[in-house]
């Protein structure tokens, strides 16, 4: 499980990411930047979509503080509905189909909805600093304003 204030361990900085898109990448890839990494339960839903929509309005100004952004999901990459990002997003979203990201962040979780018990992504953001540690947590995320209270904490950090 990742710890806030601890570095990320090796072995989850080198999981490979498979981005929307097609490229592939590596947590490892973005040291030396700050990293939004936000969980999500499912592409092409009204919350995730939205909440997609207001880390994307944002985009610049977490560029501007030398910081990335990525989407994860356990949507995979040959599902049905094509995981991909909407065309107007402006950073990639992780196909995370056999939850070992999600598992490494510990994420995945007992929910209920609708008197349903399963096992999903429980909806969480990492703001991981350019040497690879958690510098802050939330977890679980309410979609309305969280995009700019990871903005604001991200500010408050690059102006330490």
């Amino acid at each position: 499980m990742i710890v806030t204030g601890k570095a990320i361990p090796k072995s989850t900085l080198d999981l490979p990411l498979a981005l929307s898109g097609g490229a592939n990448a590596k947590l490892a890839d973005y040291k030396g930047r700050w990293l939004v990494l936000y969980f999500y339960p499912r592409d092409s839903t009204p919350g995730c979509t939205t909440e997609g929509l207001d880390f994307n309005a944002l985009l610049p100004k977490f560029r501007k503080l030398g910081a990335d952004v990525l989407g994860v999901s356990r949507d995979s990459l040959n599902s049905p509905t094509p995981f991909c990002a909407p065309p107007d997003f402006r950073f990639a979203l992780v196909s995370d189909a056999e939850g070992k990201l999600c598992e490494a962040f510990g994420v995945v979780q007992p929910k209920k909805l609708y008197g349903r018990e399963f096992i999903g992504i429980v909806r969480s953001t990492f703001l991981i600093d350019p040497m690879g540690r958690v510098a802050q947590a939330w977890s679980p995320v309410k979609v309305a304003g969280h995009a700019q209270a990871v903005l604001d904490a991200l500010k408050a950090a690059t102006s330490q």
